[in-house]
Order: C-alpha cells, then structure tokens, then sequence
C-alpha cells in the first residue's frame, strides 16, 4: 500500500453506486470510514467494512467537514 490515507473499510465501487441516502435518497461519497450525503446533511460510519445506513446512526455533517478542502 502506498503513503496515502486509504481506508481499511473501503467500500466497492460498485456497491458505493447502488447505496444512497436513507433520508434524503441522495448520492454519497465515501470519506474515510465514513459514507457522506451532502444532500441531508449527514454521514453514515461504515464498521468492520460494512455501511450502517441507519438514520439514527447517522452523525450531522460539520461545516469544516462539508467542504472536502478544508478537512485535508
């Protein structure tokens, strides 16, 4: 594995395409060990390489953290 921060919980590309949003059903994007709908405003923990899509798993996303730039 190369020096960059990729995640152990890596989440197939094509799994990723077929998941959305619970709340929102908007499209999301993986961040880390995080699955993030910028649509709701929430994120959602993928555990052990499994997404938890449950809204009531969910944690709101920070305003630093809507904007990928500023994270890094």
């Amino acid at each position: 594995m190369s020096g960059n921060a990729l995640s152990e919980n890596r989440i197939n590309e094509e799994l990723l395409q077929i998941l959305v949003c619970p709340k929102s059903h908007g499209s999301l994007e993986q961040r880390g060990d995080w699955l993030y709908c910028e649509e709701s405003g929430l994120r959602y923990p993928i555990r052990d390489g499994i997404p938890v899509m449950l809204i009531d798993q969910a944690e709101a996303i920070s305003s630093a953290e809507s904007d990928p730039v500023a994270g890094e």
